[in-house]
């Protein structure tokens, strides 16, 4: 299946606010309770699924496969982050988007991020069929 009824721009969002659960203290990638780089991608990667998954036919997802993301400001616990995903190219099932992060004050991060098309059920049997040798 290659019809997969995308189209560019398409724009997505996702919210979230900075607590304890979700600061680079918490994901051991610094020693501050600001808002974590692991929490900023995983937000941008989840308003880049808000953008295209829902359209995709049922049986079809998308997987993150590359990203090149600046974090460029601190965000304290308390604050509410949003992130936002422009669909900028499509390549077959490769796609490529812009993505960039705000809090309440400023732009926190930016950068570049691909997701990949893939049929649910065989990715699953692939990595279900994995052996370790």
């Amino acid at each position: 299946m290659d019809d997969f009824n995308l189209n560019i721009p398409m724009h997505g969002e996702a919210r979230t606010r900075v607590t304890g659960e979700n600061t680079a203290l918490k994901f051991g990638s610094g020693k501050v309770d600001v808002f974590g780089t692991p929490a900023m991608i995983a937000l941008m990667e989840e308003a880049s699924i808000n953008t295209v998954d829902k359209n995709l036919p049922d049986g079809y997802a998308t997987v993150g496969t590359e990203l090149n993301i600046k974090h460029i400001a601190a965000t304290p616990e308390g604050m509410n982050v949003t992130a936002s995903a422009e669909l900028i190219k499509i390549d077959g099932r490769k796609l490529t988007f812009k993505v960039e992060a705000f809090d309440e004050a400023e732009k926190i991060g930016e950068g570049s991020h691909q997701r990949y098309i893939i049929e649910l059920d065989r990715f699953r049997d692939r990595a279900r069929n994995k052996s370790l040798k």
